[in-house]
């Protein structure tokens, strides 16, 4: 019985994980991710923030899951917010006063989160 409630538990995680990435990208990650393509200065510095996402993940203990990857875009998320940083709305980060080629740190870390995600088939 302990293993059912064990899978139900693993699942509303995963199935919450999921939810959170899916509101990064698009938040962030649609508008974010085509810029990168578009230009190659922005995909390596995009490529750094991975690499940091990745060594604080490992550090940490753990691997890369949705549930890392989306526990750690909430902690970005909140740290931004408490310091009246602002996250668009879905959809807006293509408004003009988004410029990729300039984005504060936060939106780029979890722009990160978004391309990890991506490339790991979790959207």
């Amino acid at each position: 019985m302990n293993s059912d409630f064990n899978a139900i538990a693993d699942s509303t995680s995963t199935e919450r994980a999921h939810r959170v990435l899916d509101d990064l990208m698009a938040r962030v990650g649609v508008d974010g991710l085509t810029a990168a393509l578009a230009h190659p200065g922005l995909l390596a510095h995009l490529d750094q923030h991975g690499a940091a996402v990745r060594e604080a993940v490992r550090r940490s203990g753990r691997r890369i899951t949705p549930e890392t990857l989306a526990g750690y875009g909430g902690s970005v998320a909140a740290a931004a917010h408490r310091m009246g940083r602002a996250i668009p709305a879905p959809g807006e980060a293509d408004l003009p006063g988004v410029d990729w080629l300039h984005a504060e740190w936060h939106l780029l870390r979890l722009l990160a989160v978004c391309a990890m995600a991506e490339e790991c088939g979790w959207l």
